[in-house]
C-alpha cells in the first residue's frame, strides 16, 4: 500500500524551507516524488535569526514570525501539490519540523515555531509537528532526529556506514549491521561559514567553497576553536546557534588578531571538516564509506577537505545511495509523520540520550 506524506524542514542555515513529497510503500521503502525549496525572504530570515538570541518583545516577534513561516510553507505545499496534480485529501499528513529558535536540552526544552494549526488551515491537510518535546520529556536532547530515518532507510546488512548531515550544524549517524544506530551533533556545519561570507563578501553562503579555497587555514585560530570543550564531549550531544555563534568566533579572533577574512573562512571550513573527521574516528573508525547530505554536500571544497582528512574512507554524497542530499531532512519529517500515525517510535535513545523509544509529534487536524 502506497501512502503520501509531505515533509517540511527549515534548518539552522536559515536559507529556505525544504518541502518534500514522499511515498511510503508498505512501511518498507520511501521515495521522494517531488520537492522544492522556498528561499526565506530577507526580512523573515532576519526575524528568525534575531529570535535565536535574547531581545525585546520576543513572544510577539515569535508569534508574528511563526505565522509568516507557516504562510510561506503552505504556499510551498500548495505549489508542490499543484504541479503533481494532487488534492489535499490525497495526502495523509504533513510532518513539519518548524523553525528552531532556541535549543536548550540542558533545561529540558527546544523551541520550534511555525504555527502548525495555521499550516493545517491553509493547506487543508492535517499537520504533525512538535517532534522534539516528547524525547526531551524522556530525558533526551530532542535532537538529532534524522538518524532514526537514516537507520530505517539506509542501513546495510553487510557493512558499516556513516552518514553526515551538514546543514547549519553537522550531525553523524553510525549504522552498523545488526546494531542499534548511534549518532550526535559533531559541531558547526555551514552556519559560521555562512555568517562570515554574508558579512565579508555579501553573499548568504560561500558557493562551492570558492572563497574559502582562496585562503589558507590559520593553524593557531583552528587550534583555539577545536579546543572548545564541546568537541571533546562524547555523544549523545546536540548543539546550535545558542552555542556556536558570531560572538563565539569573535572571542577566538581577539586572541589571534590580524587573520585575513579569507583565511578565517578557510579556517572555518576546516573546523567543520576536522570536527566531523575527529568525530568519525572517535565513533566509527571502521567506516569504509562516509555519505554526506545537506547543503554541505554541494560544497566541493569542503568535500575535498573531508577526503583529505579521511584517506581510508570514501567520501560520497548520499546521491550514491539514491537519495538526493538536498531533500534527506524533509523526507525524514515526512517519515516521522508516518511513524506518528502508525504509533511507532521516532527517536533513537542511543542518539538522543532519551530513557527509551517514544512516539514523537502532536496532531493538528485539518
Amino acid at each position: 500500500m502506497s501512502l503520501l506524506y509531505v515533509g517540511i524542514m527549515s534548518g539552522t542555515s536559515l536559507d529556505g524551507i525544504d518541502i518534500a513529497l514522499s511515498r511510503f510503500n508498505d512501511g518498507q521503502q520511501a521515495d521522494c516524488l517531488d520537492a522544492l525549496c522556498l528561499p526565506l525572504p530577507a526580512a523573515l530570515r532576519q526575524q528568525l535569526l534575531d529570535l535565536c538570541s535574547p531581545s525585546n518583545d520576543e513572544l510577539y516577534q515569535a508569534g508574528v514570525a511563526g505565522n509568516a513561516w507557516a504562510r510561506l510553507a503552505a504556499e510551498g505545499v500548495n505549489q508542490l501539490l499543484a504541479r503533481q496534480g494532487l488534492s489535499p485529501r490525497q495526502i495523509c499528513a504533513i510532518g513539519s519540523h518548524g523553525q528552531t529558535v532556541r535549543h536548550h536540552p540542558e533545561q529540558g526544552f527546544s523551541l520550534q515555531i511555525g504555527s502548525p494549526a495555521l499550516l493545517a488551515e491553509l493547506t487543508g491537510i492535517k499537520v504533525i509537528a512538535d517532534f522534539r518535546s516528547r524525547d526531551l520529556a524522556a530525558g533526551g536532547e530532542g535532537a538529532p532526529l534524522v538518524p532514526a530515518f537514516h537507520h530505517w532507510l539506509l542501513s546495510s546488512p553487510a557493512l558499516t556506514r556513516t552518514l553526515v548531515n551538514i546543514g547549519g550544524f553537522a550531525n553523524l549517524t553510525v549504522l552498523r549491521p545488526g546494531e542499534a544506530a548511534s549518532g550526535f551533533d559533531s559541531g558547526p556545519g555551514n552556519a559560521l561559514m555562512d555568517n562570515w561570507a554574508l558579512r565579508h563578501i555579501g553573499t548568504p553562503f560561500d558557493a562551492d567553497g570558492q572563497w574559502a579555497s582562496q585562503g589558507q587555514v590559520h593553524q593557531g585560530l583552528l587550534a583555539r576553536m577545536l579546543a572548545d570543550p564541546y568537541f571533546a564531549r562524547r555523544g549523545p550531544k546536540s548543539t546550535g546557534r545558542e552555542y556556536f555563534h558570531e560572538a563565539w568566533l569573535a572571542a577566538h579572533l581577539q586572541q589571534v588578531p590580524g587573520v585575513s577574512a579569507v583565511d578565517v573562512q578557510a579556517s572555518l571550513t576546516m573546523l567543520t571538516a576536522q570536527s566531523i573527521a575527529d568525530s568519525l574516528q572517535q565513533a566509527a573508525s571502521d567506516t569504509a564509506e562516509l555519505y554526506i547530505c545537506g547543503g554541505g554536500a554541494r560544497n566541493s571544497h569542503l568535500m575535498r577537505q573531508l577526503q583529505m582528512l579521511l584517506p581510508r574512507q570514501r567520501v560520497l554524497s548520499t546521491q550514491a545511495l539514491g537519495v538526493n542530499p538536498d531533500w534527506m531532512e524533509a523526507m525524514a519529517f515526512a517519515w516521522l509523520a508516518w511513524r506518528f500515525e502508525q504509533r511507532l517510535a521516532g527517536n533513537l535513545p542511543n542518539v538522543t540520550g532519551a530513557k527509551g523509544e517514544r512516539v514523537l509529534g502532536a496532531l493538528y487536524p485539518a
